[in-house]
Formats: structure tokens, sequence, C-alpha cells
């Protein structure tokens, strides 16, 4: 054929007087510091997980080398996990409008006519695809997540774990060839070169429609976007009476008012915990040195009670401030099975009987720290059924997950 088909491959079909070098440069710009920051506390949510540590910390199985940074989660500061994700998630909300121009601006490109010219633009072609691709279901995951709509065809940690590596693989080769071509871009004034040249990258339409905005107006509207986002969503980080204007935060699950108001993600009938489960019956059971102790909960509440005040934070961006906790420390109830003075690892389980970190180890960090509990009281009341009555794990640092609701074992120094 002499010339593209007739439809989108035609330069002549996309008439914005907007679309240029300029323009997607700006908005490139923005993604590459954005997502970089994204890319870097996605990494550290993970680490957070301590996926080393055990097969039931770890939901992306046969990470191999793609796990090559990690390292022992620290539990000081102890809001650091808090800070990380609420980061990583009110972000990734804050840029979709940038994200969604920026893809705007180039449709010409993803259209342009022939596919591939050569060996060098086919690769740039194939991470292209990867890089749409990969960023659009990064986004749509990780904005369903933040919902707790799990309507994923499997683990959204595994689906989004590997989607992110395959997305910033394609997202270092676009940088590569196009970094250079994007200074230049924004260093030049704001009009744009002529349709057909090499600086106006397929970018510039040859029949321009008249404009109704300028491209400083487009930057002015995607700014506000990502604004008006801010503020409906980063309350759920920020927390107390911020909170209230966390629009997009999860909703549906209303803690109530009172010591045990604050947020949840799974409630006591969610995942199938039963009256007799947390009744008179329940015991504890501490193992650890080939010695075992169970407990009533009657005598669990006449060991020595020790107090933190921690937040929790979970992997969907919400937080909360400071809750005052009140239990017996780990450490604690190491010493009951001989194990005190050095306390190491613990494999905590709950009733829980169903879905997912039903139980989790936490390192000797963690376990060894002063201010993790095994809490029965919050904000000076019994713990609700919702936030894990009779006893539940609160670890300075960990994601809202590893602090096990229900618990009813705790084995020391190992997994059984």
């Amino acid at each position: 054929m002499a010339g593209p088909p007739p439809g989108p491959s035609r330069p002549d079909f996309w008439r914005s007087p907007l679309r240029g070098p300029w323009l997607t440069s700006v908005l490139g710009l923005v993604l590459l510091a954005g997502i970089t920051i994204l890319f870097v506390t996605g990494l550290l949510s993970y680490a957070a997980y301590n996926p080393d540590l055990a097969a039931v910390n770890d939901q992306t199985p046969d990470k191999g080398w793609l796990g090559f940074y990690l390292f022992s989660w620290p539990t000081t500061p102890y809001w650091l996990y808090r800070v990380t994700q609420g980061v990583h998630v009110t972000l990734g909300i804050v840029l979709v409008p940038v994200l969604l121009a920026k893809l705007w601006s180039v449709i010409p490109k993803l259209s342009a006519w022939p596919p591939v010219r050569s060996v060098a633009h086919g690769i740039e072609r194939l991470s292209l695809l990867l890089l749409v691709g990969g960023v659009g279901f990064e986004f749509v995951t990780g904005i369903l997540n933040v919902q707790l709509h799990y309507i994923f065809p499997g683990s959204f940690y595994t689906l989004h774990f590997y989607g992110a590596w395959v997305f910033i693989g394609a997202f270092v080769v676009h940088v590569a060839f196009r970094l250079p071509r994007a200074l230049r871009a924004v260093g030049h004034r704001l009009g744009e070169p002529a349709p057909g040249t090499e600086d106006a990258a397929g970018l510039v339409s040859p029949d321009p429609a008249a404009p109704t905005i300028s491209r400083r107006g487009v930057l002015g509207m995607v700014g506000l976007g990502s604004l008006a986002l801010l503020v409906v969503t980063a309350g759920q980080s920020v927390g107390g009476w911020l909170r209230q204007t966390a629009l997009l935060a999860p909703h549906g699950q209303d803690p109530g008012s009172g010591p045990n108001g604050f947020q949840i993600n799974k409630t006591a009938a969610s995942v199938g915990i039963r009256p007799s489960d947390i009744g008179p019956a329940w015991r504890l059971t501490v193992r650890g040195a080939g010695r075992q102790v169970d407990l009533t909960y009657g005598q669990l509440l006449a060991l020595p009670q020790s107090e933190s005040s921690l937040p929790i934070a979970c992997v969907e961006g919400w937080s909360t401030p400071d809750q005052h906790w009140r239990g017996v420390r780990l450490t604690d109830l190491a010493e009951l099975v001989g194990l005190g003075t050095d306390t190491p690892q613990v494999f905590v389980e709950s009733v829980q009987r169903g879905g997912s970190f039903r139980s989790v180890v936490l390192r000797d960090n963690q376990a060894r720290d002063a201010r993790s509990l095994l809490a029965v009281r919050v904000n000076g009341a019994v713990l609700s059924h919702d936030h894990g009555y009779p006893a539940r794990v609160i670890v300075p640092g960990a994601p809202g997950v590893h602090n096990t609701k229900w618990v009813t074992r705790l084995t020391f120094g190992g997994q059984t």
C-alpha cells in the first residue's frame, strides 16, 4: 500500500492542536518521577511482609531473583509502613489524571503506520505495548485492591507483584529511548515543531482543529484533577478528622464509635469466626524449646500487662492514628517456655479458618521489641470481636495483616 489504511493510522485522523512533544514530555517527566516513587515504595511494601522468612508470609511464590533486594523489615520507626504504603497508594491515585492525559497525548503514536520500521523500532513498539498494558494493569488492580474489590483471577499480591516487574522493565526501556528527546522538548518554547519533522515525533497534527484551550490550560486541568483526588484520598492515610474527607477510602465496614471505633478490613463474621471459637473454651497455646503452656483468657489477663501506642496500617493505603494497646509482651510469653532472654522468631496462628494471612511468622527483632504485644485491650476497652477478641498481635511497623487477630497459638523458634 502507498500509505496507511483509512482510519486512526492516518496522521490527519488526529486533529487536536494540543498534542505535541512539549505536552507529552511534560506529562512524561511527571510520570517518570511519580512511577519511580511508586516502584520503590511498592518494593518496600513487599519487603515489609518478610517474604523470605516463611512460606506463610509470601503470597508470591517462585519469585527467584526478583527478591534480590529483600531485607529484614525494622520495627523502628514504628510508623515506617504507615508512611511508605500511604505514599504508595495516595500517589498512585493522584497520578491517574496524569496517566490518562499522557495516554491521550500519544494516541497517534500507538496507531502509527507502519507498525514496525526496523529492529530497534520493533523493540520500542514491544516495550510500548508492555508499557501501556502494564501500567493499565497495575493501576486498575491497585485501585480495586484499595476498594477491597477482590475480583482478580488469582491473588492480588501475586498479580500485582509480577505485573510490576513486567511493567518496570518496559518502563526502563521506554525511558532509555525517550528521555533525551523529552528533555529537549521541554526546553523549547511552547510552539510545537512542524508536522512530519523528526522533532514532531508523529504527535503534531498536519490538519489541526481550532484550539479551545491552551497547553498550559490542559496541564492546569490535569493538576486540578490530581489535587481533587489527593483531597479525597489522603485522609485515609493521615487519619483523624481528615478521614472524613477520604471519599475514596474503603467503605461498607463501619467499625462504629467508642474505643474500638477505628478502621478494619475483615470482620469476625466475614472470616467465619464462630462464638465457640472465641468463647469460654478458647485457649492460648504457647510453644517453644520443647515446652508448651496453655492459658485460659483469665490466666492471660493475670500475666504482667504492658502498654504500647501504635497505629495499624494496611496494604490498601489506610491507616489509623496511634491506638493505645494493652496486653502481654511477646517476650514475656516467650519466657513462659524458657525463651524470654533471647526471643526467637514466632509463628502466630489464628482461629480464623479461611482466607489469606490467617497465620504469620514474625522476625526475632519484631518479637523482641518491647512494644510488641499480644493485646487484649485497646483504648481502655476490651477488644471487640472484629478487632480480634480475645487476643491479637500488635507489632510496630508491621503491615496490618501481620497484626494477627483471634490468636490461638504462638510457636517460638519455628513453625509446626
